[in-house]
């Protein structure tokens, strides 16, 4: 039997149900970007909110490539398991939040029509840093990106979340009705700013009018959103259904950790997240920083180092003191200094306490995907910050040239894996090259990832020669001695 509304009072005894009449929803948010993160946060923290009462925000969600979930969670009734796995065990709970799921090549204009509904008052995202068809560098929008120029001409059927967000603001304009707000809840520096700043200028592109009416009336508050959520496996699958007595085809896992800071921005109503543990604030940026730099770049790190070493998973790579001690000493003393949220040194001893759950089984394949997108964001912020203040960056360093030394697809013990990466061939290109200086020279000239600025600093070309240099010639494991582990 499969998971759904008439089978769901069967998985009572083992999960927790839906505290609502799921039939009353309206569809007051559009979630562009459907997988397994949104699933097991914004759409957890809305389900939460709707048992409250507030039935005025089901999500219709839209996968923007593959119709994989909407496959999978339509004859579930969009109803789905969440797998909370901690050290004391497993807790289930069946989420019913989402109220419709649309596939985006197979029906932009139902897309459109969803973002121009009366009901539709929040757009969010979680469409990953390259769903954004954007520099990484500048964070400035790629006009020649191939899903731009599309949306472009064809402003009826878009492609891209950028394309789908104006061509639905510029419906409700010339509708009568108000802007929704867009929610980014991506790993992008001042995420809500940035996306303000790509569909402005998209906007400007299609009516200089449009821009300024999205400008004046709509709304793009910054948030941080904060927790664990690695693949789903056939593994997985299995024993859910092994607990719940039903089948689903499309369950979730995560951690008990979750957060989520949200700028409270909004251009009309909006759930009241904040009864449902939501962080709501003035200003994100210091927990934004504090995310992107101590977690995200400790994750990206350890995936890079990590897989090098023949590791598979975030726990069993944390559990060699060598790895540990890197990053936990590349917290404290490069990453930290750059912030201002308090209460740094618990954040790192709890983020290092995350990363050891073994309940997780956390692949570093899946964290390494699109390096060239995340490693702006995730570690060069930190170290042009450092830079920029005449401090050392060792550490940092090390993390770069151990992504380069990634890009070979190979680890030391010979075994290949794939380099998933919108720029996978020239990068790859440039990291076989034998020799290691004009290796590193290629990758720092591709300014897409590194600007135009990086690969004029002397001391950290110089830095990542030499860290990339001692993990040819000694390993990952021996060369992180070399700086102090």
């Amino acid at each position: 039997m499969k998971l759904n509304k008439q089978t769901l009072p069967q998985t009572g005894k083992q999960a927790a149900l839906p505290a609502y009449d799921s039939a009353a929803l309206l569809p007051g948010i559009v979630h562009l970007g459907l997988g397994a993160f949104h699933r097991a946060h914004q759409a957890v923290y809305t389900d939460t909110v709707l048992a409250q009462g507030d039935l005025r925000w089901g999500i219709v969600g839209v996968s923007l490539r593959s119709a994989e979930t909407r496959d999978a969670l339509a004859p579930q009734d969009h109803l789905y398991t969440l797998a909370i796995r901690g050290t004391e065990g497993e807790q289930l709970r069946v989420i019913g939040s989402l109220v419709d799921s649309l596939v985006a090549p197979e029906s932009p204009a139902a897309v459109l029509a969803a973002m121009r509904h009366p009901h539709c008052h929040v757009v969010s995202l979680t469409v990953t840093e390259k769903g954004y068809c954007h520099d990484p560098a500048s964070n400035t929008l790629r006009f020649d990106h191939p899903d731009i120029v599309h949306d472009l001409a064809h402003a009826d059927a878009p492609r891209s979340a950028v394309g789908f967000i104006v061509r639905a603001l510029d419906q409700r304009r010339d509708a009568g009705l108000p802007p929704f707000t867009v929610l980014s809840c991506d790993n992008l520096p001042s995420n809500g700013n940035t996306s303000r700043a790509l569909v402005l200028a998209f906007a400007e592109r299609v009516d200089a009018d449009l821009s300024k009416w999205i400008s004046l009336h709509g709304a793009f508050p910054n948030s941080m959103v904060d927790r664990i959520v690695p693949k789903t496996t056939e593994e997985d699958r299995v024993a859910i259904a092994a607990r719940l007595g039903v089948d689903d085809a499309w369950p979730v896992v995560t951690e008990p950790f979750s957060q989520w800071v949200i700028e409270d921005r909004f251009a009309g109503p909006r759930p009241a997240w904040e009864t449902a543990g939501a962080t709501l604030v003035e200003q994100a940026e210091p927990y934004e920083h504090a995310k992107l730099r101590m977690l995200n770049g400790s994750h990206s790190s350890l995936a890079y180092l990590g897989s090098l070493a023949g590791f598979i998973t975030v726990d069993q790579a944390i559990r060699d003191d060598d790895l540990r001690g890197f990053l936990e000493r590349m917290m404290t003393q490069e990453i930290a200094p750059t912030l201002q949220r308090p209460g740094l040194d618990e954040y790192r001893d709890e983020l290092v306490a995350r990363f050891r759950n073994p309940a997780l089984k956390h692949r570093l394949q899946q964290i390494a995907m699109d390096g060239s997108q995340k490693l702006p964001q995730r570690l060069l912020g930190t170290i042009r910050a450092r830079l920029d203040a005449g401090l050392p960056c060792a550490r940092l360093c090390f993390a770069v040239a151990g992504w380069m030394r990634y890009l070979r697809g190979q680890d030391e013990a010979g075994l290949a894996y794939p380099v998933s990466d919108p720029l996978a061939e020239s990068l790859q290109a440039a990291a076989r090259i034998a020799d290691v200086d004009a290796c590193v020279d290629a990758l720092l000239a591709m300014e897409a990832v590194f600007g135009n600025d990086l690969a004029k600093r002397v001391e950290f070309v110089a830095a990542v020669k030499t860290c990339l240099r001692d993990i040819e010639e000694q390993g990952v494991l021996k060369a992180l001695q070399e700086i102090g582990v």
